[in-house]
């Protein structure tokens, strides 16, 4: 019994920095999982073992009343992390209209409450959300249909522009709103067949996701990706990304007339699509979502090979182009591509001109997030990225937009550029005029199905 007393003190003071570490730090992305209820039951079980302490005939040592003071901190870190973000989500909400304006259409939000993210929407502080698997899961397609039509309603009788509704079904490993939604092959699984085969195939998976995903109310997927497929066995360092069970193929023509049917099938529905993740992350050897990661390729073999891809297919439609977070080392050593001025205006804008839409990957991925992010953001939109996307953890929302609303208020933002950008966005997203095609297009196929079935009846 001494023993197992003993056993359990050393356990005891182990955890102890551990706990307190989580609850100091509970609102990073990486202790999402023990957010609310996890929450919750670290600061219960930190009270019942000072209470078991409190007890104990033992606890007067100064030994034990260090041990009591370890567990006390906790819950008092916990509610200084919880007081520290609800301050900042406090001057977030208070943004005045004029700043809304100016910045909430440049980010995109993934969200689990619809509540929270009505009032983004409402207030102006969003220009778009992005909806993934907890949002349909154990639900019907119904109430997320509903809940996105209450979110543009909102809009609407606010006075503002449609939000962008995203989502991510690429098909293959990567289909988070499937099921419910039709679950399709990858589009890698078309490279063997033949060039008119790839193109009728490719489309048809385009119009299945452009559909249902339109029927659902998202009008932008974030697919496909271009990336080129990697040697096997080359991304060891690659846990998340699995890029290459997304890439379609090595050969650059194959993924651009595969990509470029895709885009095809998607647009006639109505729904974007997104080329990812420029400038390619097929070459790199670590995963963005946890490391920062270099592309050392000199620009002439990317232009050559890896680029020939989203530059076909960005010529041809009305496509967002996504960067990711890799640093292009030729271009810009010392910053990730997503804020990089050189890569964004310099390349996509000046030498490729191209003036469509260019947001860049997941904020909260490790590669940006475990360093500067005020920097990173502010970077971002005065390279002329145009949407700021916060997906796998919505409430770092209130954290991205505070570096933008205090690099506003510092004068470091680019005015001429949010300008270019809010520009660019009015013009690369019109999707009421989509919506209501795509409507009119189902209400004649109804019309003309209906004398047909009735035949068939008689």
């Amino acid at each position: 019994m001494q023993l197992l007393r003993r056993i359990g003190i050393v356990l005891l003071w182990l955890a102890a920095p551990v706990v307190a570490f989580a609850a100091a730090n509970k609102n990073d992305p990486y202790l999402l999982p023990l957010r609310g209820a996890g929450n919750i039951a670290l600061v219960v079980a930190s009270i019942v073992i000072v209470i078991v302490l409190l007890r104990s005939k033992h606890w007067r040592s100064t030994a034990r009343k260090l041990l009591v003071m370890l567990w006390c901190l906790p819950p008092v870190l916990m509610s200084a992390a919880h007081l520290k973000f609800e301050l900042r989500k406090h001057d977030v909400l208070a943004a005045s209209p004029a700043e809304a304006r100016q910045l909430g259409p440049h980010f995109m939000v993934g969200y689990s409450s619809f509540p929270e993210v009505a009032r983004l929407a409402e207030e102006g502080l969003i220009g778009g959300v992005y909806v993934t698997r907890h949002n349909i899961r154990g639900r019907t397609v119904e109430a997320l249909r509903a809940e996105i039509a209450a979110l543009q309603d909102i809009r609407r009788a606010a006075g503002l522009p449609p939000l962008v509704v995203a989502a991510d079904q690429e098909g293959g490993i990567v289909g988070h709103l499937a099921p419910p939604l039709t679950k399709l092959p990858a589009l890698a699984t078309l490279s063997g067949l033949a060039p008119d085969d790839q193109q009728a195939k490719a489309e048809e998976f385009g119009r299945i996701h452009g559909r249902e995903l339109a029927g659902l109310g998202v009008n932008l997927n974030l697919a496909p990706v271009l990336d080129l497929k990697p040697p096997a066995r080359r991304n060891r360092l690659d846990f998340h990304t699995l890029i290459g069970q997304r890439a379609i193929a090595t050969d650059p023509a194959v993924v651009s007339t595969i990509a470029s049917a895709y885009v095809r099938g998607l647009e006639e529905s109505g729904v974007g699509a997104t080329l990812k993740h420029f400038p390619g992350i097929g070459r790199v050897r670590t995963d963005t979502h946890h490391f920062s990661a270099n592309l050392d390729a000199p620009v002439k073999e990317l232009e050559a090979t890896d680029w020939l891809p989203f530059r076909e297919v960005l010529s041809h439609s009305r496509s967002a182009l996504m960067v990711g977070h890799v640093t292009l080392t030729a271009v810009d050593p010392d910053r990730a591509a997503s804020h990089s001025k050189r890569v964004v205006e310099g390349i996509i804008r000046d030498t490729w001109n191209y003036q469509g839409v260019v947001m860049t990957d997941d904020l909260v991925m490790g590669a940006i997030y475990q360093h500067d992010v005020c920097k990173a953001v502010v970077e971002a939109i005065n390279a002329g990225i145009d949407l700021l996307l916060v997906a796998y953890d919505g409430a770092q929302f209130y954290r991205v937009f505070a570096c933008a609303l205090n690099g506003s208020r510092q004068g470091k933002l680019d005015a001429a550029m949010l300008r270019a950008s809010a520009a660019r966005l009015e013009r690369g997203f019109p999707t009421e005029q989509a919506r209501a095609a795509l409507l009119t297009r189902i209400t004649l196929e109804i019309a003309r199905a209906a004398p047909r079935a009735m035949a068939r009846g008689g």
